[in-house]
């Protein structure tokens, strides 16, 4: 875990630091046991592929809560993550790195809380945005 971040600190338009993921089909796997989430499009190749898709993608819940970890890895063990956005707009496949970005739009203090509102996205190799999202947080102060 990084250091920790205070909201003297930040400005909009600070860029949070890039989350890489490497994904598998073993982690797909693991993840489907522990969610539950056992639909076919997410380790079965033929069946994949023979409802159109390029192969098996990974799940969208598992996307979004790397997107959770691009916010708790920034934020440090002093900040509170307040809430979580995730839209699913493009498929990810394991074998493709996967980065996850973000930036902030929004500084503010309310209700004696120092709040951070982030725009947060994951990335394929390509740069292309498959898993856009925005997220607000409670950053601690240094005073």
């Amino acid at each position: 875990m990084a250091d920790q971040v205070y909201f003297e600190d930040v400005e909009e338009g600070t860029e949070l630091p890039t989350l890489r993921k490497d994904p598998t089909t073993q982690q797909l796997v693991k993840y489907a046991g522990a969610s539950g989430d056992y639909y076919q499009i997410h380790y079965d190749q033929n069946f994949a592929k023979d409802n159109g898709l390029p192969d098996v993608i990974l799940h969208g819940a598992l996307k979004g809560s790397w997107l959770g970890q691009v916010m708790t890895d920034w934020i440090g063990e002093g900040g509170t993550l307040k809430k979580l956005v995730t839209q699913y707009r493009g498929m990810d496949v394991p074998g493709s790195p996967i980065f996850g970005k973000g930036v902030v739009k929004r500084k503010y203090t309310e209700n004696g809380e120092n709040l951070v509102e982030c725009e947060i996205w994951l990335e394929n190799h390509e740069g292309k945005k498959t898993t856009p999202g925005s997220a607000i947080a409670v950053l601690p102060s240094r005073s």
